[in-house]
């Protein structure tokens, strides 16, 4: 009886969004989607060509700087201004919903169809509000032709490397695109984290674990290699992964989007679990992201832009033809256990206890203040302690301003 009463509701929306397109189509109306990088660009294009055909409305897909787009859901949204949809990754939600901009979204019977931990990311205080497209988390590259075995733990890495180094293989032994997002696997290896979880399991700013024992040993690690001269006090991005592409660096840590580069260039490479901080131990653990379309709440259109979201992108095909035009593991779920390449296996390997990047809005101050932290011990101007000590009092005096 529920699900005949779920499915004449839903029935009743289809039969109103009909009438509503052939409405706003004679009223030249279209959707308009906002997404921060350009390798899904083409594939949502055509999708919205075909939703275009289907339902007569325009879709016009945007690249556009993720700040942007954070400040458009955040600052601007209530004006009714901005896209009607944009694409995320889930740790931006937070303030989006606090703001009131994101829409609340109902997945029906297609919520099976997605993984569990992807609908869990997008969900805020017990509401959905995302669309899942894509999980990922970064994974442990090394140079196969430089070093066939996976290392166990960072102290393998640093001996390791110290042999290429020695021999005038590399300039660097480890890539560290981040001392942040990318090097998190090292902290986590160690005993670190950034929030802990109150009693209902939500990430809470009672529990800061920033400057804990394990990111402080963790950030350690690092110095003493920029103190070897194993890796570069600057810590660039591009840099990091131009050295591990053109063969002079023996390991990075990075994500699903530095495959087509890798390929391009022909570096063997393997994705393997990370190291542990000692023999026996854990592996450290990435972040979980989960990229979503969102639907902006203040626009008039948010019922039809959830008709584009749900009723007509959210199919096993349309999913797998976003996964085709870019390799990031699909967050619909037939889709992503049936992938078994090299690729995907390493990075399943790598984020086997990966967690959510926390969503709440105090994760906004986090970046700066760790950031900071990072290049203070870098360039040789704090210890590991103080500079963790300090990003964490950044912290609190921005939630307590808040």
């Amino acid at each position: 009886m529920t699900k005949f009463v779920f499915l004449a509701s839903r029935l009743f929306v289809l039969l109103f969004v009909v009438a509503l397109c052939s409405s706003v189509a004679a009223q030249d109306t279209q959707l308009t989607l906002w997404v921060y990088d350009d390798g899904r660009l083409e594939v949502l294009t055509q999708l919205g060509a075909d939703f275009e055909a289907e339902y007569g409305v325009p879709v016009v897909v945007e690249v556009v700087d993720l700040s942007e787009i954070r400040n458009a859901m955040t600052l601007g949204a209530a004006s009714g201004e901005g896209p009607d949809m944009i694409i995320i990754p889930h740790d931006n939600l937070g303030p989006i919903v606090e703001n009131g901009a994101a829409f609340p979204i109902d997945l029906g019977d297609k919520a099976a169809s997605f993984l569990p931990a992807s609908v869990d990311a997008f969900t805020y205080d017990g509401q959905l509000y995302g669309v899942p497209l894509a999980v990922e988390n970064i994974g442990f590259f090394r140079n196969t032709d430089l070093v066939p075995d996976a290392p166990a733990t960072w102290d393998e890495v640093a001996s390791v490397g110290a042999e290429l180094l020695d021999s005038g293989a590399v300039d660097s032994v480890i890539g560290l695109p981040d001392l942040t997002y990318n090097t998190y696997p090292l902290f986590t290896s160690f005993g670190g984290y950034i929030f802990g979880r109150d009693a209902d399991g939500n990430f809470t700013t009672d529990d800061i674990g920033l400057n804990n024992e394990g990111m402080v040993a963790g950030l350690t690690w690092v110095q003493q290699m920029i103190d070897d001269g194993a890796v570069s006090e600057n810590v660039d991005w591009e840099a990091s992964h131009v050295q591990f592409e053109t063969g002079r660096s023996a390991f990075i840590m990075t994500g699903p989007w530095a495959i087509n580069r890798f390929e391009t260039a022909g570096v063997p490479y393997a994705i393997s679990a990370f190291p542990a901080a000692e023999a026996g131990g854990e592996p450290g653990y990435p972040f979980l992201g989960v990229q979503g379309l969102v639907i902006n709440a203040n626009k008039d259109n948010a019922v039809l832009a959830q008709v584009f979201a749900v009723d007509f992108l959210a199919t096993e095909e349309h999913f797998q033809a976003i996964f085709d035009a870019e390799p990031r593991p699909s967050a619909w779920q037939s889709i992503f256990e049936s992938a078994t390449d090299p690729n995907t296996a390493g990075f399943n390997a790598a984020g086997i206890s990966a967690q959510p990047m926390p969503s709440i809005p105090a994760m906004g101050y986090v970046w700066d203040a760790w950031v900071n932290a990072g290049a203070l011990v870098a360039q040789g101007e704090l210890e590991p302690q103080a500079a963790l000590d300090g990003a964490v009092e950044q912290i609190l005096a921005q939630v307590e301003g808040s």
